[in-house]
């Protein structure tokens, strides 16, 4: 079911007649970490809709306060509710996602539910094969105990700064740990981390729908979480796709270039990109 902040927005957006822009967020955030890329594609004329995962808590202090809110979420569940998000929207959507909700932006892509996608350093999808160790730490704080499947597992700082916030002074750091950061269901990251041995897995991404549309693929340069081997192992196999396939790599950022200091430049990217096909 979705919410009555979800419903409504979807109202707004129809209302308006504009194109609808949809903000997928990934781990460890909420939609609120979208409200300023929200008001930058208003400006540019889109209908802006943040929709939470099923159930996701209203405030960053809300979701510290009960973490059991978010547990249990898998991939298929969270990608089955964005679908019917935008189902309810009567024009097809820009969808924009990050880390996770990369991977969920191009699962709906794929679905042929979008107009133009950008992926922003995007978990890796089933048949991508590189393992890199900064991811592999990164993971770890779920990954090390399988009872966290069905947990909702914060970070600490230090984590958050390593997997996050490596590529931002520690004062920033602190700042986006304090304002964004909330516990993460688990059990997404088990189901990527066993998708290439899973031929039912939920992380499978229709890399060939030739209604898939045009998609660009953001990562950056230090990012620990999802480096550059995976982003660019994600557009090699998407560059098979007949629509318009593109990758840039941001200089100097890291895993939080969608709400460090530097978010407008990576803002901008996007939307000059869906600008050009929409």
């Amino acid at each position: 079911m979705l919410s009555e902040r979800d419903l409504q927005q979807i109202d707004r957006a129809n209302a308006g007649g504009a194109i609808p822009a949809v903000f997928v967020h990934g781990l460890w955030l909420l939609p609120s970490s979208w409200d300023r890329w929200a008001a930058v594609f208003a400006e540019a004329g889109f209908a802006p809709v943040l929709p939470g995962w099923p159930d996701d808590p209203e405030t960053v202090a809300e979701a510290n306060e009960h973490p059991e809110a978010l547990a249990g979420k898998t991939v298929g569940q969270v990608a089955d509710h964005f679908a019917a998000v935008i189902g309810e929207l009567t024009r097809k959507p820009v969808v924009i996602g990050h880390s996770f909700g990369g991977l969920l932006a191009q699962i709906l892509a794929g679905r042929g539910l979008s107009c133009a996608t950008v992926a922003i350093d995007p978990a890796p999808f089933q048949g991508v094969l590189p393992l890199p160790i900064s991811s592999l730490r990164s993971a770890a704080p779920v990954l090390t105990n399988p009872a966290n499947y069905h947990r909702a597992v914060p970070l600490t700082f230090d984590q958050f700064r390593y997997s996050f916030a490596n590529a931002v002074t520690e004062v920033e750091a602190k700042q986006l740990y304090e304002e964004f950061c909330v516990p993460a269901p688990g059990a997404p990251l088990f189901q990527a981390a066993i998708a290439n041995l899973n031929p039912w897995s939920e992380t499978k991404v229709d890399t060939g729908n030739p209604d898939r549309g045009p998609l660009l693929l953001i990562s950056g340069e230090k990012d620990h979480t999802v480096p550059w081997a995976l982003t660019n192992a994600a557009y090699k196999k998407q560059a098979h796709n007949p629509a318009v396939t593109e990758i840039i790599e941001i200089p100097g950022r890291g895993h939080a270039l969608t709400i460090d200091s530097g978010w407008r430049e990576v803002c901008d990217t996007a939307l000059g990109f869906v600008k050009r096909f929409v």
